[in-house]
């Protein structure tokens, strides 16, 4: 069945609230309903109907207290990345092989060998050496953007700062060539925006929409992936495709690698860098707290990741019988978390909705927690670092010039633009 929900709203106060349907995320992560479901069924079925061409499923569970979150990514025995992916929807049965190549689809101990193949390439000392190359990035940016937007006009930050920002430090970690980068960004909205209609979907001769992560959607990349690897191996240079072009990879496993550090490495940054700085543009109190330097870069980057976390939701299954907040779960049962909603757990964070860019402690789950921490977090949060230091630089503060465009999905927390007005600098920048 097709379903009819409205884009946006704030569900039925007295039932259980739809959090599945990705169109409502295009009006804003929906924090009423996650309220609802934390205090009244903190693990809540979930319908699956058929949306955006897309079929319908089975059904899952939603997580979405933050102490079941945790518990959940942390319990790799009794909730399993493996059975079923990480995706809310099912795979195709015949693709479920395949996608189980990828670590992020794996339970320890297979998942743990590969991630320590490829933590070898991200090494503080690498990272640290691109952190010149992405300040001076930011700077170019951000100074080309308020030369576009002039005195008090307005630009988009997404188009003009955050996307090349994000892809060209990608592109530099990895060590593709520069004409390549656009293969990447092709590639990186092909898998994430899936769910929005300005991503039109490919069908199959069935009309059915085509998995972006299926055999047949990443042929392309992978035979890239299979050149660019004989290239490094060729010509080694100081980057992580070098790394892994030499390692103990099989070819399979160094395609999803390439897959994987594409998308999430590209678009967990992407989401991250406009929503933090669309969060200090609806708190000016905060912002103006930044701009003086009462907060500390690091505790103001984790708020700005817990009150806009790049990922909302990932999938698990049931591999046993077990029970999760009073609530019998069965074995291959689906159990999502939603990360947007345990970064505004009342029980953990005392006035959640409140920007405080000092808050501290902050367990935010915005990078995962449990076996599938975010690999590349300490890369993802030099470059928000960075970018947050360098607008305080360019600029004496940022303010909406008019709505941003959301991303229709329930898996990223994209932005699609942010039309701001960057105010000059009272004195004059370096």
């Amino acid at each position: 069945m097709e379903s009819t929900a409205p884009e946006g709203g704030t569900g039925d106060p007295g039932g259980v609230p739809d959090v599945f349907d990705p169109r409502i995320y295009a009006e804003g992560v929906p924090h009423a309903r996650f309220r609802l479901l934390r205090d009244r069924a903190p693990v809540a079925r979930q319908a699956e109907p058929g949306v955006l061409g897309w079929p319908e499923g089975p059904g899952f569970w939603a997580v979405t207290r933050h102490a079941d979150v945790v518990r959940v990514l942390k319990d790799s025995a009794a909730y399993s990345s493996y059975l079923g992916a990480t995706q809310i929807r099912d795979p195709d049965p015949a693709d479920l092989p395949f996608i189980r190549r990828m670590m992020l689809n794996q339970d320890p101990p297979g998942h743990g060998r590969l991630r320590r193949l490829v933590s070898r390439a991200f090494t503080p000392g690498r990272i640290a050496r691109f952190t010149s190359t992405a300040r001076e990035r930011a700077r170019r940016l951000l100074a080309d953007a308020i030369d576009t937007g002039g005195p008090g006009g307005t630009v988009d930050l997404v188009r003009t700062v955050t996307d090349d920002y994000a892809l060209l430090n990608l592109t530099d970690l990895l060590g593709v060539p520069a004409a390549d980068r656009g293969l990447l960004l092709t590639w990186t909205e092909r898998v994430i925006a899936y769910q929005d209609p300005d991503q039109p979907p490919v069908l199959d001769e069935r009309g059915v929409p085509v998995n972006p992560r299926s055999p047949a959607r990443l042929a392309e990349m992978f035979a890239y992936a299979q050149e660019l690897a004989a290239h490094k191996r060729a010509r080694p240079a100081d980057d992580v495709m070098s790394v892994l072009a030499a390692s103990e990879l099989a070819d399979a496993e160094l395609e999803m690698f390439f897959f994987l550090l594409t998308v999430a490495g590209n678009d967990t940054v992407r989401s991250a860098a406009p929503g933090g700085l669309l969060a200090l543009a609806e708190h000016p109190g905060e912002q103006a707290r930044w701009w003086r330097g009462e907060v500390g870069t690091g505790t103001a980057v984790d708020e700005l990741l817990r009150f806009h976390p790049p990922v909302l939701s990932f999938r698990r299954t049931a591999a046993r019988d077990t029970e999760l907040a009073g609530q019998a779960i069965r074995r291959g049962d689906k159990v999502v978390v939603f990360h947007a909603s345990a970064n505004h757990d009342e029980r953990v964070f005392p006035d959640p909705h409140r920007l405080d860019l000092g808050r501290n402690p902050n367990p935010h789950v915005s990078f995962g927690d449990g076996p599938h921490v975010c690999l590349g977090a300490h890369f993802a949060r030099l470059q928000l670092h960075i970018i947050y230091e360098e607008l305080r630089l360019a600029c004496d503060g940022v303010e909406l010039a008019g709505p941003p465009r959301r991303l229709v999905s329930h898996f990223v927390n994209g932005l699609k633009s942010l039309p701001v007005r960057l105010r000059e600098p009272s004195a004059p920048r370096r």
